[in-house]
């Protein structure tokens, strides 16, 4: 048979994978949404049995076939490194058994769903039994999966290839020491933003009005996504003209919606932005978690923070929000939605403290699938952390343990993710401004250029290129925490005076 042919059939093989992917992130965003709870565990059987066929589908023996077949053999970019792709995916899942895979994908569906009715009555106990098997099930894979140095990497290179703890226990103390240092500065300041001038009534349909016309500005693409409402914002893509976007209101607090809404737009940005020739392929998708968390950061914290998106969007904010906001001048309103103070609640941590955060996300699931701690002690150990990094203790689980999905949703080795998201988006944020003045860019509202810059070097490449990769091809050298550690000093010292 001609390669060509080969090629088509290969071609063909991954529009049969697509298709369950598809079906089963229709499936993920429904779950998250507006799906009624009574059917959870039918839909978890669904949820498995997609899974199941998905699981197959890789670890074929006509996968394998192709595979062989094709690697190092087609002169075709795209189909070689798909194969690259599935042949990792062939080699990790077939690691699996099949009905391991099956009750694993079912477990997550089920813990998803305790997780909502566990944090809506502030009791982990009732998430306990499902964590401590989801834990189970993730430290058998990885020695499923192999690894060199700890155990945790195995899972950390299913989010973030390339990033061991050897590197993220190098550079989280030492990023750690500088925003401690920088919040001491800010604790002492004489100069305090007001927080208590945003503190009023917001009503969530001009919340979302005002949302909907940033993430507009923003080129997202609303032919091709939507905006819907959840209890953990995210954005997730069933295909490349079907982005969608999820958001929560705080009709007390309207930062909530409208950084979170910028945020999860970023995401979705990437998505529509990945070249169409590699639709239908497993390349049509984020590199990474960290680059694609580099990306919602950078328009949530280097755009929508920025004392310029401001200056040109006040008066459109105003026309939204309700009669206590009018009076507000831009030079009380930015340093208040710029204050810095530690909170229970990651999604709603300032910029500084942010980091943080995720640190106590990583030492603990690192701990834990190590053996070193046991899920049973997460609650006490959560509240030990948050005063030791933060200074404040939360008062349930709600507001502690239980404020994430990620776990319940089997996500180990993944909130590392966001922390290097930071420091990739500082990064990318200081090569930009070598290219463009992009304070000025962002003053006058026309995103068009920004958004082209990472179109250009990192949306269109889809997974064709490695995290690492791309980090060093657009900034030309390798990861520098430097670069945010500058940012947040140099924004803040402004702010605050010192």
């Amino acid at each position: 048979m001609e390669i060509k042919q080969i090629e088509q059939q290969f071609l063909d093989y991954l529009k049969q994978q697509n298709a369950y992917e598809e079906a089963l992130s229709l499936m993920y965003w429904d779950l998250r949404t507006k799906a009624p709870k009574k059917g959870a565990e039918q839909r978890a059987e669904v949820i498995g049995f997609l899974s199941q066929k998905m699981h197959e589908l890789s670890t074929s023996d006509e996968m394998k076939s192709y595979i062989d077949q094709l690697k190092g053999v087609t002169d075709n970019a795209i189909i070689q490194k798909s194969v690259e792709v599935c042949e990792e995916e062939y080699e990790k899942n077939n690691k699996i058994p099949n009905d391991e895979f099956k009750a694993y994908k079912m477990l997550q569906s089920k813990a998803e769903s305790i997780w909502e009715e566990a944090r809506e009555q502030s009791d982990f106990s009732l998430l306990q039994p499902y964590l401590e098997k989801l834990v189970a099930y993730n430290k058998k894979f990885a020695t499923y999966w192999g690894y060199e140095d700890h155990i945790y990497d195995a899972l950390l290179h299913q989010y973030e290839p390339g990033v061991t703890t050897k590197t993220l226990d190098r550079v989280f103390p030492e990023l750690r020491k500088e925003l401690t240092a920088l919040l001491n500065k800010i604790k002492k300041s004489t100069v305090q933003p007001d927080p208590s001038i945003l503190q009023h009534a917001f009503n969530k349909e001009n919340q979302q009005a005002f949302s909907l016309e940033i993430l507009e500005r923003m080129g997202y693409d609303f032919e091709a996504g939507r905006l819907d409402e959840t209890v953990h914002p995210f954005a997730i893509s069933l295909n490349p003209n079907d982005v969608r976007v999820t958001t929560r209101y705080d009709e007390d607090d309207f930062r909530m919606a409208v950084f979170g809404t910028i945020h999860e737009g970023g995401h979705a940005l990437y998505e529509q932005n990945i070249d169409k020739k590699l639709a239908l392929t497993p390349l049509a998708t984020g590199t990474s978690m960290g680059i694609h968390e580099s990306q919602s950061l950078f328009w949530e914290n280097f755009v929508a923070r920025n004392e310029g998106f401001w200056t040109n969007h006040f008066d459109l904010f105003k026309s939204y929000a309700p009669a206590a906001f009018q009076h507000l001048t831009l030079d009380e309103f930015y340093p208040a939605i710029n204050e810095v103070k530690p909170s229970f609640i990651r999604i709603e941590a300032d910029e500084l403290t942010y980091s943080l955060h995720i640190m106590i996300r990583y030492e603990l699931e690192k701990a834990l699938i190590s053996g070193e701690i046991e899920v049973k002690d997460l609650p006490r150990l959560w509240n030990d952390k948050m005063e030791e990094y933060l200074g404040i203790r939360p008062s349930s689980d709600k507001e502690g343990v239980l404020q994430d999905i990620h776990w319940s949703a089997g996500n180990f080795g993944y909130f590392p993710s966001y922390a290097l998201g930071y420091m990739y988006a500082a990064q990318f944020h200081h090569t930009l401004k070598q290219e463009l003045d992009v304070d000025q860019i962002i003053k006058k509202g026309d995103f068009e250029q920004i958004k082209a810059w990472l179109t250009k070097h990192i949306h269109k490449y889809g997974k064709m290129k490695k995290p690492l990769a791309i980090l060093e091809d657009v900034t030309h050298e390798p990861l520098n925490p430097s670069y945010l550690v500058s940012y947040l000093t140099d924004k803040y010292s402004r702010i605050y005076n010192f």
